[in-house]
């Protein structure tokens, strides 16, 4: 059964959907999770390069926000009764999915978890799909939890 459940979060409700997921899963387990946020470069965000790097407050924003996703899902973990721990990752110039890769590597992990939007076609094409990059990319198997948007469509 899986014991070191890596999560990446982003606050959003795909996200929180993923989170529970995991933890439902350790819990039953006897299970821990880690939760991951990384801060993106936003040349991958926006589709235009940075010129001279950015400013301290920008990058102190980002960080802060961060912080604050993290913060909250450890409390969602503890609440749920579910050993968790948090790590942010700055590493701005390096893709989600590589990043993700390289900490369940390093943490040994044996389950990612990670929420997809499920888009297709131009908002695919132009936003990209984080987790199929994580998928294609992860050393161990990926549980990938859809929006509920997502389920809305496929089921109607």
């Amino acid at each position: 059964m899986y014991k070191r459940i890596l999560v990446p979060v982003d606050g959003s409700e795909t996200s929180n959907k993923a989170l529970v997921a995991a933890l439902q899963l350790a819990r039953e387990s006897g299970g821990s999770v880690r939760l991951a946020h990384v801060l993106e470069d936003l040349t991958y965000l926006a589709g235009y390069e940075q010129f001279g790097g950015y400013s301290g407050d920008l990058l102190g924003i980002m960080q802060e926000a961060g912080n604050h996703i993290l913060h909250d899902g450890v409390d969602i973990a503890q609440a749920a009764g579910v050993q968790a721990d948090s790590v942010l990752f700055d590493k701005l110039g390096k893709r989600l999915s590589e990043v993700i890769a390289g900490a369940a590597r390093e943490w040994n992990a044996d389950l990612i978890v990670v929420g997809t939007h499920g888009r297709r076609g131009v908002g695919r094409a132009l936003l990209g799909s984080g987790a199929e990059q994580i998928i294609r990319q992860a050393p161990v198997p990926v549980l990938v939890v859809r929006s509920a948007e997502d389920s809305k469509t496929r089921s109607g």
